[in-house]
């Protein structure tokens, strides 16, 4: 079966590698704000007083926000494709970012500046680069869905080291300016030159032309919410990335209750996002061979062990090595696989309202996990609640993703201007 799709996979990438790399860079994009958030709380806390619960209520504003857009934005991409809507919320996303700057203390202005960031972030969200490779892909959809989707990884591998030193040089203001222009401007530029709606990249056609639905297999929306499956994928999307959201916002001060001065943990971090590069380059090879419910399972289980070994007691230098190591592969594949299953279950005919909805619960997960670890961190002194309910969720998610049905098998549409049977 593989060595059959290997050359249709191949002549995909060969007509669609720039397709493939301006996404990845529009992802990484998208993540630097929350990639960076582990190096701002210590320098904001010290200039506002600030409590870690607050700081990191940010983000959930943010999350909330893009749950509640998410559904109808997927409606707006199925209707006119990634490149119309991700070049002018490019720009709007570098200038939202330099508004960081502006912060002057009060913790309402925190929180506004969040949510106005997240209204207007919502044009690059993950469902823009993921929308254009999975309508370009089918035989190596799983390998180009883990190349894009490592430009999380990428970000969590470069920016806490790229934060801390602009931090550390030039102040926690410029940090964010330097990031918004120097990141985003890269990244404008190369979706300027490269990003196209997947089915016209290999046509050459040029702009991209309204998708047609009509002419791709998948569930209409009533089918969706009735396919017991796509629920389950959702639960899992939630949980995990409520709890892998919270360790890794809060990591830098994680380790630092271990032991870890925050030099190393810049650097451990760094490591973490290397090693979510491999983990989502390894299972997209692996789901485009094997049952993405088999690789997924045992993947998104394994993240409990790293939970595990951080929770406070174990400061062993060589197991927090294993535990960053082991979360940052594992927290590598987490959206993909959600966003793989979801393609696989619910079809291409209306996959950006449904990936839409798996969007809201990524936020919504994501908004819940930072200022719960916080909140337990300013109740309880440590952590350790917050890394044990990791454990646990980690595990239930893996057992879902274990426990899925076979994909299911969707007719084609008969092409346009064809004769139906009489």
């Amino acid at each position: 079966m593989a060595s059959a799709a290997a050359p249709g996979a191949r002549e995909e990438f060969s007509a669609q590698w720039a397709l493939v790399l301006a996404c990845f860079v529009g992802f990484s994009f998208y993540s630097v704000m929350t990639a960076s958030m582990s190096m701002f709380i210590k320098p904001l806390s010290d200039e506002f007083g600030w409590s870690r619960t607050l700081i990191a209520s940010g983000v959930s504003i943010a999350s909330l926000v893009t749950a509640v857009l998410s559904p109808f934005f997927g409606v707006v991409i199925d209707r006119f494709g990634a490149r119309r809507l991700a070049l002018p919320g490019l720009v709007a996303n570098m200038a939202a970012m330099c508004l960081f700057a502006l912060v002057n203390g009060s913790g309402t202005q925190w929180l506004l500046l969040w949510g106005f960031y997240a209204v207007i972030s919502i044009a690059t969200k993950s469902t823009i680069w993921l929308f254009a490779v999975s309508r370009a892909f089918e035989a190596g959809r799983g390998l180009a869905l883990g190349i894009v989707l490592c430009g999380t990884a990428a970000a969590l591998a470069i920016t806490p080291p790229l934060a801390g030193w602009l931090i550390d040089g030039w102040g926690w203001r410029v940090a964010y300016v330097a990031l918004a222009l120097g990141w985003g401007g890269v990244t404008l530029v190369l979706c300027w030159l490269f990003l196209r709606d997947g089915p016209q990249v290999a046509k050459g056609e040029e702009p991209p032309a309204p998708v047609d639905r009509e002419s791709l297999p998948g569930l209409t929306i009533a089918q969706a919410w009735r396919d017991g499956a796509l629920w389950r994928i959702a639960a899992i999307t939630f949980t995990i990335m409520a709890v892998t959201m919270g360790l890794q916002i809060h990591q830098v001060e994680i380790l630092g209750q271990a032991g870890v001065t925050r030099g190393d943990a810049a650097f451990l971090a760094s490591l973490f996002g290397v090693a979510g590069i491999v983990g989502k380059l390894v299972t997209g090879w692996l789901v485009d061979r094997y049952r993405a419910n088999w690789i997924g399972g045992v993947t998104l289980a394994a993240t409990a062990l790293a939970f595990f070994l951080l929770i406070d007691g174990i400061t062993s230098p060589a197991l927090i090595v294993l535990a960053i190591v082991i979360n940052g592969y594992t927290a590598g594949t987490k959206l993909q696989i959600a966003v793989y299953l979801t393609a696989r279950y619910a079809g291409m005919k209306n996959f950006g309202a449904i990936s839409g909805a798996m969007n809201s619960l990524t936020a919504a997960g994501t908004g819940l996990g930072p200022p719960l670890a916080g909140f337990v961190f300013d109740t309880a002194g440590n952590y350790t609640a917050f890394l044990i309910l990791g454990v646990v969720g980690s595990l239930v998610s893996g057992l879902l993703v274990l426990t899925l049905p076979r994909y299911p098998a969707f007719e084609k549409p008969p092409e346009k201007g064809a004769e139906k049977p009489a």
